[in-house]
């Protein structure tokens, strides 16, 4: 774990995040008091990348997906009731 100042963190960002990208953690600290942390993403931060068309088949939407609400149903979503 490496300790940097606010000052070098701001002028050395871009090489702090590379750091961070090969599994090193980072602490930034004001007038030597840590206040934030820089650490690398585990897989389990980043998206899950889906690929179109991935569960063709798998799902139902049924005909009247898109029907009109019946009036009363309408109301209560409104807050009319």
């Amino acid at each position: 774990m490496t300790v940097v100042n606010i000052h070098e963190a701001k002028t050395q960002f871009s090489k702090l995040i590379e750091r961070t990208g090969q599994g090193e953690e980072i602490i930034i600290a004001r007038a030597g008091e840590p206040v934030a942390r820089l650490t690398p993403l585990t897989a389990h931060h980043r998206p899950v990348v889906r690929p179109p068309g991935a569960l063709k088949g798998e799902i139902w939407i049924a005909d009247d997906f898109d029907a009109p609400l019946p009036d009363d149903a309408l109301a209560a979503f409104e807050g009319r009731t």
